[in-house]
């Protein structure tokens, strides 16, 4: 190893991920009791620093995986969090990631394993140093992007109704959506198959599923939904 840099500062770099899970018309987040000093045992997002061997798109994935049992989960860069103070034990720089998965298709025995715990998003407990705001400005990003991008693939069913992907766009949102305008503006953006068969189980006139188009993911490059 040189020693060019050998009089430059030294900070410990670090990752963490706001993994968002959806389930039973709820946004969830997923948290861990901390194992280290300092604020051992407090609820904090899932993090841990990167060797010196890998990139932090790998240690996001390994940290992730180290701590709650998951992977193959595609994580989102979301930003550097640097202030001076941000972590009492030392200089610490932490590079955020963030994701939305179907809580429901993960394993619950492996996150009760790994002490890890899946919150309401309306209902957390506080979080240690700086993940708070990690949280906020992770859930903004998400907002951002389901306004960008038609969300629902990997968190509805193959066919669904307005009224469920209405719901997961309330969820992410974080507020309530006028069903009639709802519906106009996505039916407007051309990438929903509209079914001949109804889920009839909640109304008598029932409501029309519906599933993405073959080509969504091209369409998606150049629609904004504003809600």
């Amino acid at each position: 190893m040189s020693n060019f840099y050998q009089n430059a500062p030294k900070h410990l770099l670090a990752v963490d991920c706001v993994i968002f899970g959806y389930e039973d018309d709820q946004l969830k987040i997923l948290l861990f009791p901390r194992k280290v000093e300092p604020a051992k045992g407090q609820w904090s997002l899932i993090g841990g620093f990167v060797n010196e061997n890998e990139s932090t798109d790998d240690a996001a994935s390994r940290v992730l995986l180290l701590n709650t049992g998951l992977s193959n989960i595609f994580m989102e860069l979301l930003k550097v969090f640097s202030a001076p103070g941000r972590d009492p034990g030392a200089r610490v720089v932490s590079v955020v990631y963030f994701a939305l998965i179907r809580s429901n298709s993960q394993d619950d025995s492996i996150l009760e394993e790994k002490d890890a715990r899946w919150w309401p998003i309306a209902d957390y407990p506080p979080l240690i140093f700086d993940h708070q705001q990690m949280v906020e400005d992770a859930l903004s990003g998400l907002q951002m992007k389901a306004g960008q991008n038609l969300t629902g693939h990997e968190l509805l069913p193959d066919v669904f109704t307005l009224r469920q992907l209405r719901t997961l766009y309330e969820a992410i949102l974080q507020k309530p959506l006028d069903p009639g305008n709802f519906r106009k503006k996505v039916l407007s953006l051309n990438v929903l198959q509209k079914l001949d068969i109804k889920e009839t189980t909640k109304s008598k006139k029932g409501a029309y599923y519906y599933q993405f188009a073959k080509d969504v993911a091209h369409a998606n490059g150049n629609m904004i939904l504003k809600l």
